[in-house]
């Protein structure tokens, strides 16, 4: 692993290891699981919480129009542990107030800490359908929703967005305030416009000119890969934490270690690999849980100097007996380690 400067760690922890108040509830910490669609399932979340050191955790994204009438025993993305709903926010992606409130009612009665509205999304089904970062073209129809969904719940409402669809930001902090006038509690900001699929750098300026425009907490999202990143951020936006997405799934660990300086055990990447193939194993079918395995992979070899070649012999494997079996071979202590993920793989 590669070694954290002791006043850099100590800086990190006495930023992201304090209690933040949202919506009048507390989260422990301001270090934070984002939502990610095919990765920040059920399984990958009980692993993480065995870390520890996440403040809040986001699930999949989960469509509106499915919420309501959804089984957690059996849906892919709208599914949780009992034991996780307190630090738990639920984000769904929809078009209209009509569909989004019978939504975000059902989350409230489910018990989850709170409801998040995507407004990050650009992939194309998810555009088509006027959802997702789509309601960033439309500043009003995107309040109608944040409005009709402050008045269906209390629990505390975030929204996840970007940019926009042009480079300037000054209409996502006009956004920003109008949001925060409807009554959204936490807004959490990725500085991308809406089509780019992290083909530029994030601009961490446009997270500053969101926290300037408004009063409520802002979390700052985005190429958080070291935490030399994470610093940064916190210190150069005033953000008031950070989200972490595809380092989350590369190194679950990332959030006991920058919170609390946990360095974690020289066999730690072969105890990940097998851990989420047992919590897979035990919470979908064999077919699903070998596709999510196939997935995560892609985030796991970006670790590793030689990760193709460690990627190529999972994707090789045809049942979750398989993968043990290459984890065992394959996952060693003296794997040499990249001291940044391999973005060509890890970009997707």
């Amino acid at each position: 692993m590669q070694p954290i400067e002791d006043s850099q760690k100590a800086a990190l922890a006495g930023r992201l290891d304090r209690p933040l108040s949202v919506g009048g509830r507390t989260v422990a910490n301001r270090l934070w699981l984002a939502p990610l669609a095919g990765l920040g399932h059920v399984a990958y979340r009980e692993v993480l919480a065995e870390y520890g050191g996440c403040g809040l955790m986001f699930t999949e994204m989960c469509g509106a129009k499915s919420v309501p009438t959804e089984n957690r025993y059996v849906s892919p993305v709208f599914r949780w542990r009992d034991e996780e709903l307190s630090r738990l926010v639920c984000q769904v992606a929809g078009s209209t107030p009509e569909q989004m409130i019978p939504a975000a009612r059902r989350v409230q009665d489910c018990g989850f800490f709170g409801f998040d509205i995507n407004m990050g999304c650009s992939v194309s089904g998810i555009v088509k359908k006027n959802a997702g970062a789509a309601l960033l073209k439309d500043p009003d129809a995107a309040l109608r929703v944040v409005e009709g969904v402050r008045k269906a719940i209390s629990i505390p409402l975030f929204v996840k967005f970007r940019t926009g669809w042009t480079p300037d930001v000054e209409p996502a902090a006009r956004l920003a305030r109008r949001f925060e006038d409807a009554g959204v509690d936490c807004l959490v900001f990725h500085p991308r416009m809406a089509p780019d699929k992290r083909t530029r750098p994030p601009v961490r300026e446009h997270i500053k000119a969101i926290v300037d425009a408004v009063s409520i907490p802002v979390l700052g999202n985005g190429d958080v890969v070291a935490p030399g990143d994470c610093l940064d951020m916190l210190e150069t936006t005033g953000c008031a934490g950070v989200s972490v997405g595809r380092m989350a799934i590369a190194r679950p660990w990332l959030f006991a270690e920058w919170t609390t300086g946990h360095t974690p055990p020289a066999t730690c990447f072969r105890d990940y690999a097998m851990r989420l193939a047992d919590a897979l194993d035990q919470h979908f079918d064999p077919v699903r849980a070998l596709k999510r395995y196939r997935l995560f992979t892609i985030y796991f070899a970006a670790n590793f100097t030689f990760g193709h070649a460690l990627q190529s012999w999972f994707l090789k494997a045809k049942t979750m007996d398989e993968i043990r079996s290459v984890i065992r071979e394959h996952v060693h202590p003296d794997l040499q380690l990249v001291r940044r993920p391999n973005f060509s793989l890890y970009n997707i």
